[in-house]
């Protein structure tokens, strides 16, 4: 079941527990009290209309991100701020504030579809705008950055 986007501390935020581990955003150890976080990611969190482009800025060299970047804006003829964000823990799992949420149109109790890459989370929701198909791009992107990865 996808999580929604609750409003959270200066904007909205959205549980990523799962995709975060897969896409290696976070490194855990296990011990007696569970798992002990030992990275969190620090993110740049890239808007476009309907999608929400997420880099590991660790992982991820600057010519990728630019090519990951300049892909979604193509796709998506749009291109709005991005901001920095790292993955924090919540509960007994991890989310990630989207202060840029907003700009791609996505909205308090949205529940977007979330597709994990290595250093790399790509957020889109299909019912924000009838030009694009933010989750179809989603999949050219994690295509890309798994091609980048290799």
């Amino acid at each position: 079941m996808a999580n929604t986007l609750k409003d959270s501390g200066d904007g909205l935020a959205l549980q990523i527990t799962k995709p975060a581990r897969t896409a290696g955003l976070v490194d855990e150890r296990d011990t007696p009290d569970g798992k002990t976080p030992t990275y969190r990611a620090e993110t740049r969190v890239h808007a476009f209309a309907g999608l929400l482009v997420v880099v590991d800025t660790t992982n991820v060299d600057d010519a990728d991100e630019a090519e990951l970047v300049a892909t979604a804006a193509r796709e998506t003829d749009s291109a709005y701020q991005s901001m920095t964000a790292t993955v924090q823990i919540a509960g007994h799992g991890y989310q990630l504030q989207l202060p840029p949420a907003s700009d791609a149109s996505l909205t308090q109790g949205d529940t977007p579809a979330v597709v994990p890459a290595p250093g790399l989370l790509v957020i889109g929701n299909d019912d924000v705008d009838g030009r694009v198909r933010p989750t179809r791009i989603a999949e050219d992107l994690v295509t890309i950055r798994r091609d980048q990865d290799e």
